[in-house]
């Protein structure tokens, strides 16, 4: 107990939890291009580093697992440090069909908390095209650290980029009593966005729920 206030507990059993967790970790992913030579993806360089910031519903890259935000280090060998977002698209698209190996670093700017509702079904915070705008005094968010000028990126592993505020709030609603949200600094994610038309994120982006 810390000032009469629970901290979450964080319960393995949550399938949420399990799907939404940031590891920070360095995976290998093999990546095939589907019918029409794509593999569904759209990278922005920020900070010297390449960084995923679409990844379209049921494309190869869905299926490969790569998450808004991860950091992709390699690509068949070749570390993209230092590589601008056309060299890096140039290079996938160069790419053949099969067996494309990336290195990639899993969404280093993330973090997931994991939310209690009160008796009332809240979890403390207010948000607005999906960035926290408040928090609320004493709430599960204030207790776990949430912070504001942060962009919602997924609700129990579920990407809710570019999704509408009402329909996130009834994600979180229908998300049962314990909720993990991850979350990135809004200036980051306004980087990786920037140039994005809201069009093409609502209508390609994978807002499916990941398998555990």
């Amino acid at each position: 107990m810390i000032g009469g206030g629970m901290i979450a507990p964080i319960s393995g059993a949550s399938p949420g939890l399990v799907r939404a967790q940031v590891s920070h970790g360095v995976r290998q992913v093999v990546l095939c291009k589907d019918g029409s030579g794509k593999i569904g993806l759209k990278v922005k360089a920020v900070n010297k580093g390449i960084f995923v910031c679409l990844v379209a519903k049921e494309s190869p890259a869905a299926l490969g697992g790569l998450r808004f935000g991860d950091q992709i280090l390699q690509v068949n060998g070749e570390n993209l440090a230092g590589y601008s977002t056309d060299k890096v698209h140039g290079i996938l698209k160069k790419a053949s069909v099969n067996n494309i190996v990336m290195a990639v670093r899993d969404r280093p700017f993330e973090r997931a908390l994991t939310l209690h509702k009160d008796s009332s079904g809240h979890i403390g915070f207010q948000f607005k095209e999906g960035k926290i705008t408040s928090i609320a005094v004493d709430s599960s968010a204030a207790r776990n650290g949430l912070l504001i000028d942060h962009n919602l990126l997924e609700v129990n592993g579920q990407n809710v980029v570019g999704v509408k505020d009402k329909d996130i709030g009834n994600i979180i609603e229908e998300g049962g009593n314990v909720i993990t949200v991850t979350i990135i600094p809004s200036y980051i994610y306004n980087h990786i966005m920037k140039s994005m038309s809201s069009s093409l994120v609502k209508k390609m982006m994978d807002h499916s729920i990941p398998d555990v």
